[in-house]
Order: structure tokens, then C-alpha cells, then sequence
């Protein structure tokens, strides 16, 4: 991945965590693990768990649902000159991982 494309994966990680919160009605914790950015900078899937597991639906259809809303957001809170389309996705990758970590600790 290039510097400039690194940095933009930053930004919008950032802002969406933000985003995210601020939007959030607290009936869960949503926390942004990554963003997959296409080469071409295009297309950015932001990539998030929630807790608790039972939330995960109702929180994926929330965050597709504010997609325009956070375009928006992202156009007003940053310097990136093309903003990207996005999409939300479930993190099962991270979910995994800590559920490893739970059982090598046991």
C-alpha cells in the first residue's frame, strides 16, 4: 500500500470511529478495527466489532444505513480531495482472534 493511500486509511479509520460515536445510540459499543481501501482509492470498507455479539446485526444495518450520512461527514471534517464510496463489514477476522486469545488464556 502506498504512503499516500496509508494515510488516507487513516483519516477516514478516524473519522469513522468518530462518526460512529457520535451517531451511536449506546445501546452498543462499536469499535473500527480497519479500512480496506481499493488500489485506486475508490472504494473503502470500514471494518468494525460490536459488543455484545448479539447487537452485531441490528449495528451492521445502522452503519449501511448512515453510508450517505458519513460521506457527508467525512466531506466536511477533512482535506481528502476524492472521497471514496463506502461500505460497512462486521470484523469476524478480529472476533476470531480475540476468541483465540480467550481460550490460549485459559
Amino acid at each position: 500500500m502506498s504512503i499516500r493511500n496509508e494515510k488516507i486509511t487513516g483519516i477516514i479509520r478516524d473519522l469513522a470511529a468518530r462518526f460512529l460515536e457520535e451517531e451511536n445510540n449506546g445501546s452498543s459499543l462499536i469499535t473500527v478495527t480497519s479500512v480496506e481501501l481499493s488500489k485506486d482509492a475508490k472504494y473503502a470498507t470500514i471494518l468494525f466489532t460490536v459488543f455484545p455479539d448479539s447487537h452485531q446485526k441490528t449495528a451492521l444495518e445502522f452503519a449501511k444505513r448512515k453510508r450517505s450520512d458519513f460521506k457527508k461527514y467525512v466531506r466536511d471534517n477533512s482535506t481528502l480531495g476524492r472521497i471514496p464510496l463506502f461500505d460497512f463489514a462486521i470484523d469476524f477476522g478480529e472476533k476470531n482472534r480475540q476468541k483465540i486469545d480467550g481460550l490460549l488464556n485459559q
